[in-house]
């Protein structure tokens, strides 16, 4: 989503999401609420207080989870060999 797309979604300018990128200044308590609606992250997220990201898996089926599953622990332990 480009800055212009999100400022037209939240009814704002694209230079104020432009300043809450380069940290000029900070979305207000409405805008965080909105921002997490449309990214579907929680307001922790996006204050950087919880570093958990979480995944909408509604209308999938447990045959999907059951290839999804496995794919994200892949996906940690390719990870962890990187960091290590």
């Amino acid at each position: 989503m480009t800055q212009s797309q999100l400022a037209k979604r939240l009814g704002i300018t694209r230079s104020s999401v432009n300043a809450w990128e380069m940290g000029i200044s900070v979305p207000t308590t409405q805008y965080l609420v909105e921002l997490s609606l449309i990214f579907q992250v929680s307001t922790d997220y996006l204050l950087g207080l919880d570093k958990k990201a979480t995944l909408d898996i509604s209308g999938l089926t447990p045959k999907d989870m059951d290839v999804l599953y496995p794919l994200v622990q892949h996906l940690r332990s390719l990870n962890q060999e990187k960091e290590e």
